[in-house]
């Protein structure tokens, strides 16, 4: 009789083959292909040690979560660390992680709670030498230099802390598992045994995960829903901006953003972020324009930058920074058709001051505004806030949380905003509105604030430049 042939599995999304392949047909993964064992006998019935109780007489003090000392953390991860949770943090090499988690740990020292920083890619000194520089030295802060699960295991029973940081889960590795550290198997097997060891412990766990060049986590998949809390710190080269985002929360909302600065002394908090995502400049420039976008329930005031040059290739370049270039190659397309600007033999270049990325469609005014700017080379007269989606037919769409962001725009001393028609907001005090149902709307309602030096008044309006065909045709 023929032998039944071995079925190989995949080990991040379950895809199976009668042979082994190095790609997954399914996910795409990588390495994730693996012979399947073989199944198990079935499992009986075993009398459970704890009875199940109704779920309104289930205590909650136990899982009330508890205030880190870092407050963007706290903001993102919705109240605090949550007693048992197991936190993924996640970010290029070189953003600030094991800053980040450092401080946190020697916040959560400073309140009397003991606390255990596991590094697994450092030695101890080095890791002393950090906490000297930003200030994180503690006696309830305990540090270990191992990379071995066991014997961080044996740390645990024999410290019994609080909190627990361990930097990072790639490095560590189980003697007895198959493959390399930071390979499927053993990342799966730490993984799994920390939130055992959380879970049974009421332990919140902080673990530093890497990221591949892709931008994901590193690892199996299954390592972000194993755990609690993934969160992504995010960060430009060369700018101490940093942005920490949740990407999944079971405690909290996913879509909150902390504001963090990376200064010599370590990193510091930001709490009011507005600042640091405008230029100073005493008067406007040609091709800038201001937005406010929503992070969770915090509005960010944000500048759009924009140049427009003429292109010595026939192939004119677009380039954004900050902003999705798919995107900015549809917002022009719309000011070539619906605006009659003359920007196909143009090079367009879009950026974000301190490296912020728009993903909120409530820009593309904004964008569509500066780049509008930047063509005739031309400033608005005063600063100008925009908000509105722009459609292919260059109407102007409503935007979620537009009360919150004028109101954001009047607190920092703004005084005129472009709001698409009928959205229904009442002007915060000392702030004028300017409705209009389009992009060449738009265009035409700031026509006294394209100005040109020589003319009358002083401005020449947009009508008037379109005429002379300067950009515009």
């Amino acid at each position: 009789m023929a032998k039944n042939p071995a079925t190989f599995q995949c080990s991040e999304c379950g895809w199976t083959a009668n042979r082994w392949v190095g790609r997954c047909g399914e996910c795409q993964a990588w390495g994730s292909v693996a012979e399947a064992s073989a199944p198990k006998l079935r499992v009986g019935a075993s009398a459970p040690v704890t009875a199940a109780i109704p779920i309104n007489t289930v205590p909650l003090d136990a899982a009330r979560a508890v205030p880190s000392g870092v407050g963007e953390l706290d903001r993102v991860l919705g109240a605090g660390l949550t007693p048992g949770a197991v936190v993924l943090l996640a970010g290029e090499p070189g953003v600030g992680k094991s800053t980040l988690l450092l401080e946190v740990a020697a916040q959560w020292a400073g309140r009397g709670r003991r606390t255990l920083y596991v590094t697994a890619e450092e030695s101890a000194a080095q890791v002393r030498l950090r906490a000297e520089r930003i200030g994180a030295l503690g006696d309830n802060l305990y540090l270990a230099a191992e990379s071995d699960l066991g014997t961080v295991l044996g740390h645990i029973e024999q410290l019994g802390p609080e909190l627990l940081v361990l930097d990072s889960v790639q490095t560590v590795q189980v003697p007895g598992a198959d493959g390399v550290p930071g390979g499927v198997a053993q990342v799966k097997e730490v993984a799994a045994a920390l939130v055992r060891v959380a879970k049974q412990r009421a332990l919140p766990v902080l673990l530093v995960g890497h990221v591949t060049k892709e931008g994901t986590v590193a690892g199996p998949r299954t390592l972000e829903h194993i755990v609690d809390v993934v969160l992504s710190f995010e960060g430009e080269v060369g700018s101490g901006f940093r942005t920490l985002r949740a990407t999944k929360n079971r405690f909290g909302p996913a879509d909150e953003v902390g504001c963090f600065e990376m200064v010599e002394s370590g990193i510091r908090e930001v709490a009011d972020p507005s600042g640091l995502l405008v230029s100073h400049r005493r008067e406007p420039a040609p091709g800038t324009c201001l937005s406010v976008t929503l992070a969770g329930r915090r509005p960010l005031l944000t500048e759009v930058q924009a140049l427009v040059a003429p292109s010595p290739s026939p192939v004119p370049r677009r380039i954004s920074h900050g902003f999705d270039g798919g995107r900015l190659a549809m917002l022009l397309a719309v000011l070539q058709r619906r605006a009659r600007l003359r920007l196909a033999h143009k090079e367009v270049y879009v950026a974000t001051v301190a490296g912020t990325r728009l993903s909120d469609p409530g820009t593309d005014l904004a964008v569509a505004l500066a780049v509008a700017s930047a063509a005739v080379d031309q400033a608005f007269g005063e600063p100008v806030i925009a908000f509105g989606e722009i459609g292919l037919a260059g109407d102007l769409r409503r935007v979620p949380g537009l009360e919150r962001r004028l109101a954001e725009a009047a607190r920092l001393g703004f005084r005129l905003a472009v709001v698409p028609a009928g959205s229904g907001v009442h002007a915060p005090a000392g702030m004028r509105l300017i409705e209009v149902g389009s992009v060449a709307g738009a265009l035409a309602a700031l026509n006294l604030r394209f100005g040109k030096k020589g003319s009358a008044d002083g401005f020449t309006p947009f009508l008037a430049v379109a005429r002379t065909g300067e950009g515009v045709a």
